[in-house]
């Protein structure tokens, strides 16, 4: 871990030098921040946090800029973590991941767990929400700085999948999360943590045979180009955390704090919108790059993988369950 660290730590310094010597100089700026995506130029957590660098630069008049960074031009998810913990580098989105750091973010991108958007807004919002956040301060050191909805996952293949019993042992992408493997092992695949920006030509050598993803994460990345079939499983609703270090958070003064949070209020209302927005119109796209919708056996896919995935929780995390099934009824 500390070799991949050490190697993360002077590959993205390199970058970065060469980077700053191609950049035009401009007046100094007090506070800089640089955010590492996963995401292309074109989804809407990129030009969210396009917005909210605008508005720090114009209501700070200069004295905080952001660089925003897509792709994983800086890092993979986990190793863009490490280094924001580090210092090395500022902001990123991240939700289930954490998990790694933090057992009480397994909620937060847990298949099965939610039936609809509202039971997420009620867990986000309610004392479990606010210890997931709390949390991810205090253990990971990383401030949430809203959240974005992500809309339902669903599975792409290339071929149609039903029902579990379709699965059949098919090679799955899926997150560094365990909540992920648990799931899709119980339901008779063999899921393969990845990083995203590996995932494309991954599916495209034939190492892995399917992905699952929301229907903007999948248009956005192209799976369309390798995938044929997309199974409507919305087997989870979950939300990304667009994330600062809390020590680059602290470092700012109290006035810079003010704009910083405000600024970025604003941009979870400005990505909300841009997503309602995308949801319907990247459906019709994914269409007509020729993937063919299949509707799914859900309460087979809920029967075989919700129980799998509350057997593998610790204790206190199985009591946190049950709590959250209750307030998202």
């Amino acid at each position: 871990m500390k070799v991949q660290l050490k190697n993360g730590l002077i590959g993205v310094l390199l970058f970065l030098f060469f980077t700053a010597c191609n950049t035009p100089p401009e007046r100094e700026v007090e506070y800089l921040f640089k955010a590492s995506m996963l995401v292309k130029e074109n989804h809407t957590w990129y030009k969210a946090f396009k917005y909210f660098g605008e508005l720090i630069e114009e209501r700070s008049n200069g004295r905080m800029k952001l660089e925003v960074y897509p792709s994983e031009q800086l890092a993979k998810e986990l190793e863009a973590i490490r280094l924001i913990r580090a210092g090395v580098i500022d902001m990123t989105i991240s939700a289930g991941s954490l998990t790694n750091f933090a057992e009480i973010l397994t909620f937060s991108d847990m298949p099965f767990l939610l039936k609809d958007t509202l039971a997420m807004q009620k867990l986000i919002n309610s004392p479990i929400g606010k210890r997931i956040e709390r949390e991810m301060i205090e253990k990971i050191g990383l401030r949430a700085m809203g959240y974005f909805q992500r809309g339902e996952r669903h599975l792409t293949s290339n071929r149609p999948i039903r029902h579990p019993d379709d699965l059949n042992e098919l090679i799955i992408r899926v997150p560094n999360a365990p909540s992920y493997v648990v799931a899709w092992k119980a339901l008779g695949a063999k899921p393969t943590p990845m990083a995203f920006s590996e995932v494309f030509s991954s599916l495209q050598q034939g190492t892995i045979e399917a992905q699952e993803n929301p229907f903007a994460m999948i248009k956005n990345a192209g799976f369309s180009e390798v995938q044929k079939y997309l199974n409507l499983t919305g087997h989870l609703i979950t939300w990304g955390y667009p994330l600062v270090g809390e020590k680059q958070f602290q470092r700012l003064p109290e006035d810079l704090k003010v704009i910083f949070l405000q600024a970025a209020k604003e941009m979870q209302i400005y990505e909300h919108r841009l997503f309602l927005q995308n949801e319907a119109r990247v459906q019709e796209q994914l269409k007509k790059d020729g993937m063919t919708f299949v509707e799914v056996d859900k309460n087979a896919f809920m029967k075989k993988g919700e129980q799998a995935v509350f057997e593998s929780l610790s204790p206190e995390m199985k009591a946190v369950y049950k709590t959250i099934k209750e307030i998202t009824q």
